[in-house]
């Protein structure tokens, strides 16, 4: 039966493929693919696993068998014998062979995707005994689990390994083609993205998260349709659904009739023509019709992106976000060495063209570990991240000043420092810098200059501009960051992301006052938050005086053609009438060029 779930439209366009559930579990599991001539060696981790269960529990009968009835309750004993009954289940078996040998799922994968298709069919018998069985289950894939983790090495995961070729499925009239997956899950952590940044998704769907959630900014940089904040959504939906995710109307549709299947698939071909057309653009230089030379530059999470941002046509990187270099390692934080190296590839990347490299800014929602959570903080995006991390272990923080200045010498290098506030953070900060040059000069190693900018995303930074314009070379504008605090909303909470709004007021009085101080004192100024790729929002930028704008590769050509069409003298007073109103959005709607 077809029907729809709601969420917020967090990347446009439109996704036609199977559901992919990604089970939760109370460990925390990997997911990813496998290659194909790893098959047989996840089937033989299972085994193992399984089997090493087993022996457990056998081991526990047999002690049992030893004790009276107070010390090894009847009870105790026919629950090992459940339990052993459900490791030898046959559907269970089987149906992890086939995720593993069909799907090519890891093999933790597929044991939780089969343990959540097992536990359906519990969930829908009518004895309450029976019923209370699922309950069983999910603690023997536990122990299995944990089984596998001791007496197995997981295969790494990582962003080359989660790529694989569509499998063949049979469609609505049979015929035998590629099928899109889409991927649905409670959450994703920004290390679960990485990990299938290169997947064959062709959409995300996630339960909780807001439009700045890093769900959506990774979904918008892969230029695929995803709808966030959509509750129940991943326990509404069956493995292997058929769904259609309307990007754009932040809809998510199971099941759809062929009707609404072929409206759709005429929406989505239609998209795909629009993405086309873009691509005639990628060479034509970002100038207004009057006139103004525009900097499109590119975000980007990993030295491989690089080259993705070269073939949207960036004039550099605006945004290197370094914390993925650090995320997911169980605290083993990378060495200098291995920093060293990943800016390097950056930098050469971009083949001469400028590098801005952001230092780590972990915290709040971007934990080091996805299986860590900060309970101990009422409110982690108030607390201890970014700079203030930084500052808080000095020796983490010079490694990765070293690194990013030793990668200066094979390229052009900005530094950006992220969640500065105060005076004293300013001076700490150049002191390490400072420092982190003499501990080279120490060493004899090589490093090059690097421009030093300052992020503008905490309020209290937006108006002490002349301090921060005092002590940095440009100032880069996060509006991500600077929305949440000036709005006091959680930008990841998908209660209240109806109120998460770019276009209020003293948002926009404060993204203005920036501009116009950095153009007044001849510093370079560029917006790198998700505002820089908004489409609806860049002729605004544009007559507020921005003319350096950073964003995911993906959504260049689409913000270029916007500017091509720009006339930034007629667009500067129709600014001013915007900045001026109580109501930007619908001025806006009213007004606009």
């Amino acid at each position: 039966m077809t029907f729809s779930i709601h969420g917020l439209a967090v990347s446009r366009g439109v996704a036609i493929g199977r559901a992919v559930l990604v089970a939760s579990s109370r460990m925390d599991v990997a997911h990813y693919f496998i290659a194909a001539n790893d098959v047989e060696a996840e089937i033989e981790r299972v085994r193992v696993g399984r089997d090493a269960v087993i022996e457990e529990l056998q081991r526990l009968q047999t002690s049992i068998s030893h004790m009276g009835p107070k010390e090894a309750p009847h009870e105790l004993s026919a629950l090992l014998d459940v339990h052993l009954m459900l490791l030898q289940d046959a559907e269970l078996i089987s149906g992890v062979k086939g995720w593993i040998s069909d799907r090519l799922y890891n093999a933790e994968w597929a044991l939780t995707t089969q343990l959540e298709i097992i536990a359906r069919h519990f969930d829908e018998m009518e004895d309450a005994y029976l019923r209370e069985r699922k309950a069983d289950l999910e603690q023997i894939v536990e122990r299995i689990l944990r089984a596998m983790k001791g007496v197995a090495s997981p295969v790494v995961a990582s962003p080359a390994r989660a790529t694989r070729k569509p499998m063949q499925q049979d469609l609505l009239l049979g015929d035998t083609v590629d099928v899109p997956l889409v991927l649905v899950a409670h959450d994703l952590s920004p290390a679960d993205m990485l990990q299938f940044k290169q997947s064959v998704f062709a959409g995300f769907i996630t339960d909780v998260g807001g439009k700045t959630s890093h769900t959506a900014i990774v979904a918008r940089s892969m230029d695929i349709p995803a709808v966030v904040g959509a509750r129940t959504c991943s326990q509404l939906v069956r493995q292997d659904d058929w769904i259609i995710i309307d990007g754009d109307a932040g809809v998510i549709i199971v099941d759809p009739s062929p009707i609404i299947l072929a409206e759709y698939g005429f929406k989505q071909r239609q998209g795909d023509l629009e993405r086309s057309r873009l691509t005639r653009l990628l060479h034509t230089p970002a100038v207004t019709m009057d006139g103004e030379k525009i900097q499109l530059l590119a975000n980007i999470e990993m030295p491989e992106d690089a080259s993705s941002a070269l073939q949207a046509g960036a004039l550099g990187v605006g945004l290197f976000r370094s914390e993925f270099l650090f995320m997911g390692r169980q605290g083993n934080l990378p060495d200098e060495e291995e920093q060293f190296q990943a800016y390097k590839r950056a930098v050469e990347g971009m083949q001469g063209l400028p590098v801005t490299i952001r230092t780590v800014d972990v915290g709040a929602d971007k934990p080091l570990d996805s299986s860590v959570h900060d309970d101990a903080h009422l409110n982690p995006a108030l607390g201890l991240r970014a700079i203030r991390w930084s500052l808080a272990d000095p020796a983490m923080f010079l490694t990765q000043l070293r690194a990013i200045l030793r990668a200066a010498a094979f390229g052009q290098v900005h530094l950006l420092i992220p969640m500065l506030a105060h005076a004293s953070e300013i001076r700490q900060t150049l002191a390490h810098i400072e420092r982190a040059r003499a501990m080279l000069d120490k060493r004899g190693i090589a490093y090059g200059p690097v421009k030093l900018g300052a992020m503008i995303e905490i309020p209290a930074a937006a108006l002490s501009l002349k301090l921060f314009l005092k002590h940095f070379d440009f100032l880069s504008i996060g509006t991500n960051d600077l929305i949440q605090y000036t709005l006091a909303i959680d930008r990841a909470d998908e209660s209240v992301a109806h109120l998460y709004d770019p276009l209020h007021p003293a948002v926009l009085q404060l993204v203005a006052s920036t501009i116009e101080e950095c153009v007044k004192q001849g510093k370079d100024v560029s917006v790198c938050g998700e505002m820089a790729g908004d489409v609806t929002l860049t002729r605004l930028l544009l007559g507020l005086g921005l003319r350096s704008f950073s964003m995911h590769p993906a959504q260049i050509l689409a913000v270029k053609q916007e500017i091509l069409r720009a006339d930034t003298t007629r667009l500067a007073p129709w600014a001013q009438r915007v900045l001026a109103s109580e109501t930007p959005a619908l001025e806006m709607t009213a007004s606009a060029q």
